[in-house]
C-alpha cells in the first residue's frame, strides 16, 4: 500500500474511533444518574501504535519454521485487524450510589474527542489537496 493511501486509512480509521467515542459518552452521559452504572471507555490508539511498530521491528536473527507448530519468533501485526474495544470501568466511583461517570469529565472527552475528529479531517483534505495540486500541475 502507498503512502497516502495507508494515511489516508489511518485517518479513516481514526475518525471512526471518534464516532464510537462520541456514542460511548454519550452513553455514559445518558446514564449519570443511574445507580451502580459503570462508564465505558475506547480503547484503540494503543494496539494501533503496537501494531504499526511491530511492522517495523525485526529481528537481527529470523529462526526457520519447518514445522507449522514451531513457534515463529518475528509475528508482525496488520494495523488494519486492529479493532477498538470498548472497557468497562470498574475501579472508580464517583457517587455514592456507586455510578463512576463524572459529567464535568465526560464533557471534557467529548471536546477533546471533536477536536482530534477536526484535526483527523483536516489531515485528510490536506492530504486529497496534495493530490489535487499535483494532477493540476
Amino acid at each position: 500500500m502507498s503512502t497516502f493511501g495507508r494515511t489516508l486509512d489511518l485517518l479513516n480509521r481514526a475518525m471512526d474511533v471518534g464516532i464510537l467515542r462520541d456514542e460511548v459518552y454519550a452513553n455514559n452521559l445518558a446514564n449519570k444518574d443511574v445507580p451502580n452504572f459503570k462508564r465505558t471507555e475506547v480503547n484503540f490508539e494503543a494496539s494501533l501504535e503496537k501494531a504499526l511498530h511491530s511492522e517495523d521491528y525485526k529481528p537481527a536473527f529470523r529462526m526457520a519454521r519447518t514445522d507449522p507448530r514451531h513457534v515463529s519468533n518475528w509475528n508482525p501485526m496488520d494495523y488494519r485487524k486492529v479493532e477498538p474495544r470498548r472497557v468497562l470501568d470498574y475501579l472508580s466511583t464517583y457517587d455514592n450510589d456507586g455510578n463512576n461517570v463524572d459529567p464535568e469529565d465526560e464533557f471534557n472527552k467529548i471536546l477533546k474527542n471533536q477536536l482530534r475528529y477536526t484535526l483527523y479531517a483536516q489531515a485528510a483534505a490536506f492530504e486529497y489537496g496534495q493530490i489535487s495540486m499535483v494532477l493540476r500541475a
